[in-house]
């Protein structure tokens, strides 16, 4: 099967079904009579742009350019390893390689509580309206991680 086929057959997988691992969806493309090697599964889902969310206590993939219809802290909980607040700025610790990921998620999202942001490899800088809102939005991405 080519790629973009593969492609549009996970993007549709993730649409219609929660799927949480890489083993869960190699073994639905294996269903379909897809054999990928999990290398090969892995630069699938970084091509295609899927990302983890944990909602209601479940963790699954879906596809970053969806994220809006997701409260952006659900998006932030699972990603981060550490959050820390100065005045109306967020410093966001991430697992290396997410700080981009998710600082165009965030900018995507357009939260008008959040002026900018800017990303690292693992450390993700969020520029909020003021000191209130930094303090909630920490607050929040806190209660759910």
């Amino acid at each position: 099967m080519k790629k973009k086929k593969r492609h549009d057959l996970i993007k549709k997988m993730i649409k219609e079904e929660k799927l949480g691992t890489q083993k869960d969806i190699q073994t639905r493309l294996e269903e379909e009579g897809i054999y990928v090697t999990q290398t090969t599964l892995s630069r699938d889902l970084r091509e295609i742009g899927l990302i983890k969310v944990k909602k209601n206590g479940q963790l699954y993939y879906v596809l970053a350019q969806e994220t809006a219809r997701i409260d952006l802290t659900e998006v932030l909980s699972y990603h981060l390893r550490g959050v820390a607040r100065a005045e109306f700025t967020l410093v966001l610790h991430t697992r290396l390689g997410e700080a981009a990921v998710l600082a165009n998620i965030i900018d995507e999202n357009r939260d008008e509580r959040i002026l900018g942001s800017l990303a690292g490899a693992d450390t993700l800088l969020l520029i909020c309206r003021n000191q209130d809102t930094a303090k909630e939005i920490e607050e929040q991405i806190l209660a759910k991680m």
